[in-house]
C-alpha cells in the first residue's frame, strides 16, 4: 500500500512515522507547503518527498492522509474524493458548516471513505468510560464533566487560523461526549474569557471557555478548556451516574495537586502536550485507517461524526457571541448524509 501524506508539521510527522513502520504500508509520499520540511522528514524515514500536492494525485497512491492547516482540509478532501481515494483527515473538515457540508457531499457522491481524526475514540480511558456507560455500570447517567487544558498557548499565527477555542480544542470533547454517552446535544450555553496574552483579543478568540450542555435525555454536561494551564496538559472526563462515577485521564501524570493532607502527591512528570498524552491513540487510529482501506473493518469515525461535533462547537460559539442559550436545532444539518 502506498499512502500520500499532505502536511508534515507536528501531527503529520507523527502520522508519517506511524505509517512508515506499518507492515501493510509499502511506501509513503510526503508533501508540505514547506518543501524543505517534507524533504527532511522523507530523508529521515527513508520515504519519498513530492514537490507539491499535485504529485500526490499523479504519482499513484492508494490513500491520502491530510494533516495540513484546517483551511485546506475541505478542498483536499474533495479532490481525493474525485480521485476515488480513501482519506484520513485531521479534524475539523472545515472551519464552517458550508465548507463541511460541501466536502461531505463530494465524499457521498464519489462513494469514497472519509475517516476523521478524533483520536480520543481510540484512547483506552475513553473506551473504558464508553463501556461503563453502555454496560449500565453507572446506572442512569446524570452528570458529565469534560475538560481540555493546554499548558501554553500555540503560536499567534496559528491561533488566527484555528477557528477558535470551541472549534479547535473543545470539538474533541464534544465528539467524545457524543461517542461515550451515545446521546446527542440538545442545547448549549457557553461563555469565554480573553484574559491573559493579548493575542486572544487580537484574534477574536478566548483563552478560556466553558459550556453547559443539555443532552437529549436530560443529562447535564459541562465542557471547559483553557490555553493557559501552567501545571501541564490536562484532559479529563468525569461521568457520574446513580450507581457509580468514573473518570478518564486521572493517572500518575495528571497535572493536579490535592490540598488535602492525605491526598495524592503531585505528578513527578506531568503531561506536557497532546502528542505525548495521546500517542497510543494516534497510532491506533492510523492502524484502523489502514484496515479500513484494506476492507477489513468499517469506518470507525466518518465525516458525519465530524459534522455533528462541529455543530455543537458552532452552537457554543454563537452562544458565547450572543450571550444566550442556543438550541442545536438552530444549527443547520442539511446537505450531508453519512460519509464513508
Amino acid at each position: 500500500m502506498r499512502i500520500g501524506i499532505i502536511g508534515t508539521g507536528r501531527i503529520g510527522t507523527l502520522h508519517a512515522r506511524t505509517l512508515s513502520r506499518h507492515r501493510e504500508v509499502g511506501s509513503l509520499i510526503l508533501t508540505d507547503t514547506d518543501p524543505a520540511r517534507a524533504q527532511e522528514l522523507a530523508y529521515r524515514l527513508g520515504e519519498t518527498a513530492a514537490p507539491g500536492v499535485d504529485e500526490i494525485f499523479t504519482w499513484g497512491v492508494d490513500a491520502v492522509v491530510i494533516t495540513t492547516a484546517t483551511a485546506a482540509h475541505a478542498e483536499l478532501i474533495g479532490r481525493a474524493a474525485r480521485s476515488g481515494l480513501p482519506v484520513f483527515c485531521e479534524k475539523p473538515i472545515a472551519l464552517d458548516l458550508p465548507g463541511t457540508l460541501q466536502a461531505l457531499a463530494e465524499v457521498e457522491s464519489a462513494g469514497t471513505v472519509l475517516q476523521m481524526g478524533f483520536q480520543r475514540r481510540f484512547d483506552a480511558g475513553y473506551a473504558g468510560a464508553r463501556e461503563a456507560v453502555r454496560s449500565g455500570r453507572l446506572g442512569r447517567l446524570h452528570t458529565v464533566r469534560a475538560l481540555s487544558c493546554d499548558q501554553a498557548p500555540p503560536p499567534a499565527q496559528w491561533l488566527a487560523l484555528s477557528g477558535g477555542l470551541f472549534r479547535d480544542a473543545l470539538i474533541h470533547d464534544f465528539d467524545a461526549l457524543r461517542w461515550v454517552t451515545g446521546r446527542e446535544v440538545a442545547d448549549v450555553y457557553a461563555t469565554g474569557s480573553d484574559g491573559g496574552p493579548g493575542v486572544f483579543r487580537e484574534t477574536g478568540d478566548v483563552g478560556t471557555g466553558a459550556a453547559l450542555l443539555t443532552l437529549d435525555d436530560g443529562t447535564l454536561a459541562t465542557a471547559t478548556a483553557t490555553r493557559l494551564n501552567g501545571a501541564g496538559y490536562d484532559v479529563r472526563m468525569e461521568l457520574a451516574g446513580e450507581r457509580d462515577t468514573v473518570v478518564v485521564g486521572l493517572d500518575d501524570r495528571t497535572p493536579l495537586a490535592s490540598t488535602e493532607p492525605t491526598g495524592p502527591p503531585p505528578a513527578d512528570k506531568p503531561w506536557t502536550g497532546f502528542l505525548e498524552r495521546f500517542g497510543p491513540a494516534y497510532e491506533a487510529e492510523l492502524n484502523a485507517f489502514v484496515e479500513v482501506v484494506r476492507g477489513e473493518r468499517p469506518n470507525p469515525c466518518d465525516g458525519r461524526e465530524a459534522l455533528q461535533a462541529l455543530r455543537v462547537a458552532e452552537a457554543c460559539e454563537r452562544s458565547r457571541r450572543e450571550r444566550r442559550p442556543v438550541a442545536l436545532a438552530e444549527i443547520p444539518d442539511r446537505g450531508a448524509t453519512a460519509a464513508g
